[in-house]
């Protein structure tokens, strides 16, 4: 089966590249875990083996009231919160944020970001994909592609996403076009609750565990009658060796292991924070260890547009402070950070004139990224918001300049083309550009 694609070639400057015609296939798309696993059994593609931990803020994080804070401007705009210098000199964040200021060293942040885009359900298709939202096709999001592109390690799942606080309406974090079997495994449940344990990873496609074990009988049924009737190989047979693996990965005991999160030392559990953020963030350390490539950590909560200056100060700052820091740090320690990025995205920013029932609202034109590990440089600030923080003023990047500087950092060609099942080719990125000092 072949598909005529046209691939997009730039410059670390965005210049957009010349159209070449290139061959590529793309499988039937299945709808199982096995099928998932049979697609992840040809090789793994080319490209530096990087790992990657996307932080997810659901709503919105005031880039003012964290990251990108503007202590010269009038009340209205400042707000509440004073500034602190990091370990890296010229650069301040929000006092909120003690912590990752003392990290500064390890992650970048990108203020000169603009979102394009101020709604929800369309900012988790478009910030998770590097796609404008398109309601005729569902593009897959960055974890998907690795799904499909990198295939499984160690025997564990690429793609995992933790918690649930992705809004799904248009698309966000799953792999659209590419089919089901490259969605993440998705665990529900809330790491830091007391009775977490692997039982919580979701099958796919609302197959709950009773149902899939009895599939594996029927599915040894069939084989026992197809071993009496037959000789030789045959379909089955190649299927019931995916059914395998499926039933492996669901109760393997490495996989358990990755998951039993209680083995942790609790002082390492007490820095990261006991709440979801921080022990999703340390189980997707665990994961990333065990062999997982692609771990989303989902945090709801930041669509502050009431009380924004208590719900940051008491809630949601400091634990994303703990939460990241920790990570980063034992991400360090572990000799893991080089060969793992961390990205935090959010919808979008805030409004920079504060409501009148003191909250910020959606703004499109302006927000933050933090980006470590994974041989992106660190300790930077790139690019600024203007003083009122409405825009950026100089260098302004843009979703797709994201995705294209994800993807190569991941070893994942901006050639790639896909085809979707109506047999359309879709490039995995259109004209992003490289953020070169990141790089």
């Amino acid at each position: 089966m072949f598909a005529l694609a046209r691939g997009l070639s730039r410059s670390c400057d965005g210049v957009t590249r010349r159209d070449v015609i290139r061959i590529g296939s793309l499988a039937t798309l299945g709808l199982t875990l096995p099928d998932f696993l049979r697609a992840r059994a040809r090789a793994a593609g080319a490209g530096p083996d990087i790992s990657c931990i996307l932080l997810w803020l659901q709503g919105g994080i005031s880039h003012i009231d964290s990251f990108d804070p503007k202590p010269e401007a009038p009340s209205e705009i400042r707000g509440e919160f004073g500034v602190i210098d990091t370990n890296v000199a010229g650069i301040k964040v929000c006092d909120t944020l003690p912590k990752l200021a003392q990290h500064q060293d390890k992650y970048t942040i990108l203020r000169s970001l603009n979102p394009r885009n101020g709604s929800h359900g369309v900012a988790d298709a478009y910030m998770l994909s590097g796609h404008m939202f398109n309601p005729s096709i569902t593009y897959p999001s960055f974890g998907a592609v690795v799904s499909k592109e990198k295939g499984d390690r160690h025997g564990m799942p690429p793609y995992v996403q933790l918690g649930t606080a992705i809004d799904q309406r248009f698309g966000g974090g799953v792999a659209g076009y590419l089919g089901d079997q490259y969605n993440p495994f998705v665990l529900p449940g809330d790491a830091s609750n007391p009775n977490f344990s692997v039982r919580d990873v979701s099958l796919p496609g609302g197959v709950d565990r009773v149902r899939f074990q009895h599939r594996m009988k029927v599915l040894a049924t069939v084989d026992t009658w197809q071993s009496e009737m037959e000789s030789g190989a045959s379909t089955l047979e190649a299927a019931d060796t995916f059914y395998q693996k499926a039933y492996s990965l669901i109760t393997a005991p490495q996989a358990k292991k990755a998951f039993d999160i209680g083995r942790e030392d609790p002082r390492i559990r007490d820095r990261y924070g006991r709440h979801s953020l921080g022990q999703g963030c340390l189980l997707a350390r665990r994961l990333i260890e065990s062999g997982v490539r692609f771990v989303s950590v989902t945090d709801g909560g930041w669509d502050t547009h009431a009380n924004n200056f208590p719900a940051l100060r008491n809630g949601l700052l400091p634990r994303l402070d703990s939460a990241v820091s920790a990570l980063l740090q034992d991400l360090s320690d572990r000799g893991l950070l080089e060969t793992t990025m961390v990205v935090t995205l959010s919808d979008f920013g805030r409004t920079p004139k504060i409501n009148p029932s003191a909250g910020r609202d959606h703004w499109a034109s302006a927000g933050i990224a933090l980006l470590a590990g994974g041989g992106f440089k660190p300790g930077a600030a790139i690019g600024q918001t203007n003083a009122l923080g409405e825009q950026p003023t100089e260098t302004p990047y843009y979703t797709e300049d994201l995705a294209a500087t994800l993807y190569h950092r991941l070893g994942i060609s901006l050639d790639t083309m896909y085809q979707t099942p109506d047999g359309r080719p879709v490039p995995i990125n259109y004209d992003g550009r490289l953020i070169r000092e990141l790089i």
